[in-house]
């Protein structure tokens, strides 16, 4: 009889296949990714609309009101591990639910603050760590239904951030002209509750070889057995044998033999199996004592120990100075400058726009055979490009330039948005084998950026009164940035940082001298070996 287990509720059971789908319910995994990239990353880089009305209506400078995002960014991306441990322990529907619960209630709880120390909690700590919830285990487990067009299908579903500022934006604009910025984020905050539908769509997905391929009407109505059966570990044959009390070999009871050489013959047999199985049953317990052994660690610091990736760091520390921003900046920037509000609104649908050709661009550009090598430096020229663009900002003074500085800040970004963490796999850096420990460090690490960036530009706005002072702060940030990203490379082949050899000097004449008395040495050794084996030879040669 089997078992009764209590098992936990799931809103929508497991999904199992042979090898990962590429398909199936992978597209309504990648529709729920979408629009949580809507809600997260989108709305945040969105909240530069309500940057002036705060200022008035809480009687504070930019730097103050800026710390709202920093925050948030900053417990979004620093309990980025947390995240990782809560879905292993939980699930993936009951994380991302949580996060979406979180997200609503803290913008909406945000209209009703009184202070920004207040929003400081409500958005910056509460709906920070709902994003950080619900960004993370999405995109996992979209990785997962995906193998072939696992870059095709993250790209086309990332567009949702690029969407939010080119439609939303101005949208969110318009609403809080009308019914002001309170309700507007009461409206945000309905809509973010759509998050928690998202979450129920995560079906967890099981690799099993040996299932056969199944209609998609089948898999989505599987049975309480079918799902236990599923779950149940596989059993093998010589296991299954001694539950049975079977061996596997006819008993000698049940046949008529006769000849006794046959009888020693098949006891003979009967031990060999045994001992194979016992064997067998011992390797199976040290494989899998092995892999416990062998389980990664959570966050790997001793990654650091890396130059090269000690440089890429500092380089992903520094260019996030630039990523958030001029889409806090732009609005207020572009008015500052004579253009109509209504139309400054406008810039970060440009920037989103380009944004997303960017994104698909990269993907394209880096998948040639002539530059599959030189992705560094690609990435790299990017770089240069965004720190030139950054100052291009406080030099134009019309709206048309300013678009032409957004659509280039945009494309570029999502060049570099989509490829600064996947480069790590990359040998220039870290390899394919410690990109999962690389990637923790490294968004550990840029969160500090993320905290404060924005804040120092408002300090320099509040100080010089021109909001091109905060662009200049990001220009400077993408240039150490770009410094940092150059030397990623040499450190890799040993010109950085070389360690030295105790054994060999260093100057050439030191070298010289070593290498001589090295080969000195060894003379001396076949000199005297060779003389042991004369001796030997000539004692055995009396006895001959």
């Amino acid at each position: 009889m089997a078992e009764l287990r209590l098992k936990p509720v799931r809103i929508l059971g497991p999904n199992v296949y042979p090898a990962a789908p590429d398909g199936g319910w992978g597209w309504v995994v990648a529709l729920a990714f979408f629009v949580v990239e809507i809600f997260t990353y989108g709305t945040i880089k969105s909240f530069g609309i309500f940057l002036q009305d705060l200022m008035e209506e809480f009687g504070e400078t930019n730097s103050r009101v800026s710390w709202i995002v920093s925050i948030c960014v900053f417990v979004m991306t620093f309990n980025g591990p947390l995240s990782s441990v809560m879905t292993t322990r939980f699930g993936f529907q009951p994380v991302v639910m949580l996060g979406g619960l979180l997200i609503s209630s803290g913008t909406i709880a945000t209209s009703f603050t009184t202070s920004v120390n207040q929003m400081y909690l409500t958005y910056g700590l509460v709906a920070g760590f709902g994003y950080c919830l619900t960004f993370l285990p999405t995109v996992t487990i979209l990785s997962q239904y995906f193998n072939r067009q696992r870059s095709l299908v993250t790209a086309l579903a990332s567009t949702g951030e690029s969407l939010s500022m080119f439609a939303l934006a101005p949208a969110f604009s318009a609403l809080r002209d009308k019914i002001g910025w309170r309700h507007t984020m009461v409206v945000i905050g309905a809509l973010q509750s759509t998050i928690i539908i998202c979450g129920a769509m995560l079906r967890p997905i099981i690799i099993d070889p040996k299932v056969k391929k199944e209609p998609e009407n089948r898999k989505s109505s599987l049975t309480e057995t079918t799902e236990e059966d599923s779950v149940k570990p596989k059993i093998s044959y010589s296991q299954e044998n001694e539950l049975t009390g079977d061996s596997g070999i006819q008993s000698l009871k049940d046949t008529d033999i006769n000849n006794p050489e046959e009888k020693i013959l098949l006891e003979k047999t009967t031990e060999n199996n045994c001992i194979q199985n016992t064997k067998e049953a011992q390797n199976g317990e040290s494989s899998n004592e092995n892999l416990k052994a062998k389980k990664p660690k959570l966050l790997d610091f001793s990654i650091l120990k890396e130059h090269s990736f000690i440089f890429y760091s500092l380089f992903g520390l520094f260019a996030t100075l630039g990523f958030f921003a001029p889409q806090l900046y732009i609005i207020e920037l572009s008015v500052s400058w004579g253009v109509e509000r209504d139309r400054a609104t406008y810039m970060l649908s440009i920037m989103a726009v380009a944004e997303i050709m960017g994104r698909f661009s990269i993907g394209w550009i880096l998948t040639r055979p002539c530059l599959v090598k030189k992705k560094l430096l690609v990435l790299l020229a990017c770089i240069i490009t965004m720190t030139a663009d950054l100052v291009g900002f406080t030099l134009v003074r019309e709206f048309y330039g300013l678009a032409v500085c957004c659509a280039l800040y945009g494309f570029f970004m999502g060049t570099v948005a989509c490829t600064h963490i996947p480069l790590l796999a990359e040998d220039d850096v870290v390899g394919i084998e410690r990109m999962s420990a690389a990637a923790g460090v490294y968004v550990f690490i840029q969160s500090f950026a993320g905290l404060a960036g924005p804040p120092i530009g408002g300090v320099l706005v509040d100080v010089t009164n021109n909001y091109g002072s905060a662009f200049y702060s990001c220009a400077a940030g993408m240039a150490f940035s770009a410094v940092f990203l150059a030397l990623v490379q040499p450190a890799k082949k040993g010109f950085i940082c070389k360690k030295r050899n105790s054994k060999c000097p260093d100057s050439t004449q030191d070298r010289a001298k070593y290498t001589r008395d090295a080969n000195t040495a060894v003379s001396q050794e076949n000199e005297a070996l060779d003389q042991t084996c004369n001796e030997d030879a000539t004692q055995n040669d009396p006895k001959v």
